[in-house]
């Protein structure tokens, strides 16, 4: 390979290595066995997610030294290091789940800081459980350096043994952790035994990657190549395949490339790209987390790109790839139909792309996509022509019981569904409403709303997997709606609506709502509303005492839900870049 030549004199790592004032500095870099050639090269943050929570992450120590390979093929050091991450599959259902999305701020966090620390001059960063992915994204952006995300692969599917025990249909689909929680449903009212339960828990994850369907994490894998920051198809193979290995070494020798050619992440990351991003999780039916995570991505650009913009682009996107929980197929069936490069071409027919985003590799999409040869399989992806439905999986709403708008996902869902109207039965939080639901302490026709669960209120804005799950397992999941101003996991079926915003805790109208006030949900219009005058709900807000309290006092809950702003905006916790008086890059 050639040898390129660095100029350190523009380069973060200067200060860390350059000049006879940086001998102690360099003192500990020969302590770790660097060479002098590559303590003078570019130093190369290589950032993952790497724990032993869940199998989302088990894989990527691994995949990192991959990463450092290519780095180091390209004439680079690498650094590896590591962060914190929050996985939903084990945190939800309880407490823990208040963690899941102030762990995002605090991932872009510790890799600002680590980064900022060390001097590193650019970053491949690498994730894989839901918040992980948006928050190295942030990181890269509010550093600006040049910068490669790789997602660390999702999990094989789930195979259920051929016993009678077994409800027929989970012996013929393929499994994902979604299924575990619906079991649980199922278990409750009597329809699976314990045996059947048993064994299914231990067939439902057989290997290490992220959950299966398109729920956040391959969501937001997908975002991860439409927006630019990652390889095209570098986030479709499971995480258990050897090919994982080939996309991290290139990953590392494509950000020696950016370095080169000075490409940083917010030349990557612009309204068109964001749009982009935007219009691929609609037409997977991805989750409706992007909703949130797309702007607070945004948000560390400095770019206005809100929950309504989000929306706006939802409602006139086709949907047309086949994947759970709304369809049938997970992550690996898309990989093995061609991937997000398949997708995005399909989306290029009909005008929906904007093909002179810069991406990773230096190239524009449309260059990326004039390599693809695949066409539509017509089984998981299907031609934009003849999609799904005409509109996106995700669709935005707004009205008086939700100023600020929401947010619900209607893939797979008949239109005729797609409205409902009936009596609320309110909680003032999730256990609350787990344990009506699972003891039945509801009807048929109602909405079931559960607030106090924002991001400030919660706070963490916890996902309601647990309680969907349940409606679901008891064969209830089309016959009520569920409002929260809490999140709802990718994984969610049903009619169920998420991000109300103003939350309950900024005395939204969802903090107003009595029993008994008939409320009415319409996706295909795009509206939120109660039955209840004006006049009504200003008297309701004069009389409401406060938010209501928490036990979370101190630490970094409380800390996080002084910061939090609105849903909206992203659950974002600082002034982004708009306010920014100093970029790394550029020190």
């Amino acid at each position: 390979m050639l040898k390129r030549q660095f100029d350190k004199t523009k380069l973060p790592s200067r200060h860390v290595t350059e000049g006879p004032a940086r001998a102690p500095h360099r003192s500990y870099l020969y302590a770790m066995g660097l060479s002098e050639e590559e303590i003078h090269q570019p130093l190369v943050g290589v950032a993952t997610c790497w724990n032993e929570a869940a199998p989302c992450n088990i894989a990527l120590s691994r995949q990192a030294q991959a990463v450092k390979l290519g780095v180091k093929a390209a004439q680079g050091t690498p650094r590896e290091f590591t962060t914190i991450t929050v996985t939903d599959g084990i945190a939800m259902g309880h407490e823990g789940m208040r963690s899941s999305l102030a762990s995002r701020e605090a991932i872009a966090d510790s890799v600002e800081l680590t980064m900022r620390g060390h001097c590193y001059d650019a970053i491949v960063g690498l994730a894989g459980c839901d918040k992980s992915l948006p928050g190295m994204m942030m990181a890269m952006v509010r550093l600006n350096t040049p910068s490669v995300f790789i997602y660390g692969g999702s999990i094989l599917p789930g195979k259920a043994p051929q016993i009678d025990d077994i409800p027929e249909d989970f012996r013929t689909r393929d499994l994902t952790v979604q299924d575990m929680f619906e079991a649980v449903g199922r278990h409750q009212n009597g329809t699976m035994s314990d045996k059947a339960l048993d064994v299914l828990e231990r067939v439902a994850c057989p290997s290490a990657g992220a959950c299966g369907g398109q729920f956040t994490a391959n969501t937001m894998a997908c975002v991860s190549e439409a927006i630019g920051l990652a390889l095209m198809n570098s986030s479709g193979m499971p995480a258990p395949y050897e090919s994982r290995d080939q996309y991290g070494e290139a990953s590392g020798q494509a950000v020696m490339n950016l370095i080169e050619k000075n490409i940083r992440a917010r030349d990557v990351v612009t309204l068109k790209s964001l749009e982009n991003a935007a219009r691929v999780v609609a037409c997977t039916g991805g989750s409706t987390n992007a909703g949130l995570h797309l702007p607070a991505i945004a948000h560390e650009a400095g770019i206005d790109f809100f929950l309504e913009d989000v929306c706006e682009i939802f409602r006139d996107t086709p949907y047309f790839v086949d994947l759970k929980p709304g369809g049938q197929h997970v992550a690996k069936d898309l990989f093995d139909a061609g991937g997000i490069p398949v997708v995005m071409k399909e989306l290029r027919k009909a005008g929906l792309i904007h093909e002179d985003c810069i991406t990773a590799t230096g190239r524009s999409i449309g260059e990326e996509l004039d390599l693809i040869e695949r066409e539509a399989d017509g089984r998981v992806i299907y031609p934009i022509e003849k999609p799904i439905t005409k509109t996106g999986g995700v669709v935005g709403l707004k009205g008086n019981l939700a100023p600020e708008g929401a947010i619900v996902k209607v893939a797979g869902m008949a239109a005729e569904n797609q409205v409902f109207t009936g009596p609320a039965r309110v909680f003032e939080c999730e256990e609350d409403a787990f344990e009506a639901v699972q003891k039945r302490e509801y009807k048929e026709g109602e909405v079931i709303v559960i607030r106090n669960e924002g991001p400030a209120g919660g706070p963490g804005m916890r996902e309601m997997l647990s309680t969907t799950a349940a409606l679901s397992g008891q064969g209830m999941g089309k016959k009520v709606a569920l409002i929260t101003d809490g999140r709802f996991s990718g994984a969610t079926r049903g009619f169920c609506v998420g991000h109300v915003g103003p939350e309950a805790a900024h005395c939204g109208p969802i903090a107003l709502l009595r029993n008994g006030d008939m409320i009415t949900i319409d996706a295909v219009k795009g509206t939120i509303d109660v039955d209840l005058s004006d006049e009504e709900l200003d008297q309701r807000k004069e009389a409401w005492t406060g938010p209501r309290g928490n036990e979370y006092a101190s630490g970094a809950l409380w800390k996080y839900a002084q910061l939090v702003e609105s849903t909206r905006k992203g659950a974002v916790t600082h002034p982004g870049a708009k306010a920014e008086k100093h970029v790394y890059m550029d020190q």
